[in-house]
């Protein structure tokens, strides 16, 4: 495949979107709407975009993280948390109009979502205006890395930045409700990971993906409108991925499921530290599968000893 862009893992990969505190509660029992349901509830620090940085820095790639925390305790330990994994936060705005962003989820006693939360208004302060202050940073990456957690004019003004300096973009819709505003720039992006019901928004007019037939054919479409390498996630399923060149199906590792969260984040960020380093894609999706594997059977979004050896140790033959 062409990739038509020059890659160099000395440069840092640059990452915005969405930063803040997880709270997950996996259940004991069946859920049951009408009464409290005992449950194992751990705190992390979460978000897409500081998943992405800290998934890339541990795994040894330079990182330059644009994102926005509250001027709070919470906001605090976690650009702490983000500078002692090797990602530089100079970029990460503060601010005390919102509290830091929060995830709260319900999972099941088997790990399956059952209930998710999120209250990440403060992204909307990352203005075009603050983005456009923090273009040199655009300037020296080797490729930029966008959650769909920002505003519509953020977004617009970055893929801006981007073409303009011949960026590579990879980008994750978030959620079905936000992966819309992907839409328009389907044609400008490297990389796109949604799971199978974004996929289904992504895909103009909008299809169901629920199986590995489906989620191929929205892997193609999403080919056909620009993008060069389309992955579509389907949880224990595995993934389905197309390029322009090849597609195909990739099972999931057979793993016991102990908390969900994160591990798309940490696919999508091996998947990028491979390519940066002329993995072909083939393994390079492969050692993705691995590094979500490693984040399910962990309590938190990040795998804190994350290695390109770990990934290894199980990548699926």
């Amino acid at each position: 495949m062409d990739r038509g862009f020059d890659f160099s893992p000395d440069l840092p990969v640059l990452v915005m979107g969405g930063a803040g505190v997880d709270i997950v509660g996996r259940l004991k029992a069946d859920l049951d709407v009408e009464t409290s349901n005992p449950a194992y509830i751990r705190y992390s620090f979460g978000g897409v975009a500081r998943n992405v940085a800290e998934n890339l820095a541990r795994l040894g790639q330079a990182v330059n993280l644009i994102s926005a925390v509250g001027e709070d305790d919470t906001g605090e330990r976690l650009l702490e948390t983000l500078t002692e994994a090797g990602v530089n936060t100079q970029a990460v705005l503060r601010t005390s109009d919102h509290p830091t962003g929060t995830y709260l989820a319900v999972v099941s006693q088997n790990g399956a979502r059952q209930l998710a939360l999120d209250d990440m208004r403060i992204v909307s302060a990352i203005t075009p205006d603050y983005i456009r202050q923090h273009a040199s940073l655009f300037e020296e990456a080797s490729l930029l890395f966008v959650d769909a957690n920002l505003p519509k004019d953020a977004l617009r003004t970055v893929m801006s930045l981007a073409r303009r300096h011949h960026l590579p973009v990879c980008a994750d819709p978030t959620s079905a409700s936000l992966a819309v505003r992907l839409r328009p720039y389907l044609p400008h992006l490297f990389i796109c990971t949604p799971n199978s019901s974004e996929a289904s928004v992504l895909c103009d007019p909008a299809v169901t993906v629920s199986n590995r037939k489906q989620a191929l054919a929205a892997a193609k479409y999403l080919v056909s409108q620009g993008v060069q390498i389309a992955i579509i996630t389907l949880a224990e399923h595995g993934l389905c991925y197309a390029t322009s060149e090849t597609s195909g199906h990739i099972p999931a590792i057979r793993t016991e499921v102990v908390d969900p969260t994160g591990a798309g984040d940490a696919l999508s960020a091996a998947l990028i530290f491979a390519l940066l380093n002329d993995i072909p894609i083939d393994e390079a999706m492969r050692l993705g599968l691995s590094a979500a594997s490693l984040t399910l059977r962990y309590r938190g979004a990040v795998v804190p000893d994350l290695s390109l050896e770990r990934l290894y140790d199980q990548l699926v033959v």
